[in-house]
């Protein structure tokens, strides 16, 4: 899965950034996806205009301190910025007019050496000439635009496309591409660095070392993994708000390009909620799941503690029962390649397809065990049900009234399918189709 481009809006305090992102995720050529968990922060989403995908970043007001100078705070949050994204929109004021800041943010982008444009917003008139002054920053053509109705966002968009990275085509489609991810010091570079035999990454105690996704290549029985280590920035002091930001945004884009996540967490804390909201983001996006429970050396335990701690993972939310727990210590080494062999396993389970005569087998016996609950005046029948895809598996269940069956009567089928066949590490889609609708 290639990599999304990330396109930030950066600029001083009051130039529209705000605006100008909600008037690109909302325009109708400007699709925000709905797959679950797209925006899961209020600062970014997913966006799309001429059939490329990006990650818009609105920075405003990631990082606030007024006991800092503006400039200070600016220069921070921009630099921030930079070191995530793809190409940057340095948003200016024109009505306010040029101001000593925009100047030296555009010192900061031409330093970055990464692509940037220049962006007079608040220009309402197409015809007004309030921001020609801009010009003399030397940055070459200002696009004006009016996030407020709207004029000039298309030719804005079109620019921008222009300037995004090819994405990576078909050059790592073989490759299974692994996410590590979890919250900040949980060992997550210790554990790649186990596994690989090599200190490949640096690691530290202090929280957040890993400041990029790194991706790193490793083949195991003639199978080619691409391993995708995450993690948050390092948190210095309370200055730096925008941390938690560009972690999750981090986390998201290792998520969207993997096919399978290792959720790594530190046993000694147990499953927070951090760590919840991370493993239900990556299974509810269709993604594979791992568990992986690091530090297991440091947790008092006796023979029936990982069984009580799976357990414990499963009240807080049901579908850790069909996700694998692998409990390890990076320090130590104890069980750490035992994820090649799980990863196998997952991916085995997440291209696993099964027979149409099977699952229609499958669907008489729990049928022939519990029929669905009747509606008040309707009769609910189910019919025919069949595999229609993997990665992550999908069956679909044919029937005259679909819409009526309880949710729990779906739950009962979902379970069902799951004891037959496994699944294990991956969701399961059970899709309603009226009898006599082709799924397409």
């Amino acid at each position: 899965m290639a990599d999304v481009p990330v396109v930030a809006i950066v600029g001083r305090p009051n130039v529209g950034k705000s605006a100008l992102f909600n008037r690109i995720i909302g325009d109708d050529n400007a699709i925000v996806s709905d797959e679950p968990g797209t925006t899961r922060d209020r600062h970014f989403a997913l966006a799309q205009w001429q059939g490329r995908d990006f990650w818009l970043v609105d920075t405003g007001g990631i990082i606030e301190d007024s006991s800092l100078p503006m400039d200070v705070a600016i220069k921070r949050q921009v630099k921030q910025a930079i070191a995530e994204a793809d190409l940057m929109l340095l948003t200016v004021d024109a009505k306010a007019g040029l101001h000593p800041s925009d100047a030296r943010l555009v010192d900061l982008l031409r330093n970055s050496r990464k692509p940037w444009l220049l962006v007079a917003n608040k220009v309402d008139d197409p015809k007004s000439s309030d921001y020609f002054e801009f010009f003399n920053l030397g940055a070459g053509d200002v696009i004006p635009v009016s996030a407020a109705n709207g004029k000039n966002s298309g030719d804005l968009l079109d620019l921008v496309v222009s300037k995004l990275p090819p994405t990576d085509g078909e050059a790592l489609t073989q490759a299974l591409r692994i996410a590590v991810v979890g919250r900040p010091n949980v060992g997550k570079s210790s554990f790649i660095n186990r596994l690989l035999g090599e200190d490949r990454l640096v690691v530290s105690e202090i929280s957040g070392t890993t400041r990029d996704s790194i991706d790193t290549p490793f083949t195991f029985h003639g199978r080619e993994f691409i391993f995708i280590d995450t993690a948050g920035l390092r948190r210095q002091s309370k200055i730096d708000d925008g941390i938690e930001f560009y972690s999750s945004l981090r986390t998201r884009r290792a998520i969207d390009r993997s096919d399978i996540c290792i959720l790594m967490i530190d046993a000694t804390e147990g499953l927070q909620n951090q760590d919840l909201k991370i493993a239900t983001l990556a299974w509810e996006s269709g993604h594979g799941l791992i568990m992986v429970v690091n530090k297991w050396d440091l947790k008092d335990k006796d023979d029936k503690t990982a069984q009580k701690f799976e357990k414990e993972c499963e009240e807080k939310a049901p579908y850790f029962k069909w996700v694998p727990f692998l409990f390890t210590s990076a320090i130590t080494g104890q069980r750490v390649n035992k994820i090649l062999e799980v990863i196998l396993e997952v991916e085995a389970e997440r291209a696993k397809r099964i027979t149409t005569s099977e699952v229609n087998e499958a669907l008489q016996e729990l049928l022939q065990r519990r029929q669905p609950p009747q509606a008040a005046g309707h009769e609910i029948k189910l019919n025919f049900a069949t595999q229609v895809e993997t990665a992550p598996p999908a069956i679909v269940v044919f029937g005259n009234n679909p819409e009526l069956l309880q949710e729990h009567y779906v739950r009962y089928l979902h379970n069902g399918f799951r004891e037959k066949w496994g699944f294990i590490g991956n969701p399961l889609k059970i899709l309603l189709r009226k009898k006599g609708k082709k799924e397409e």
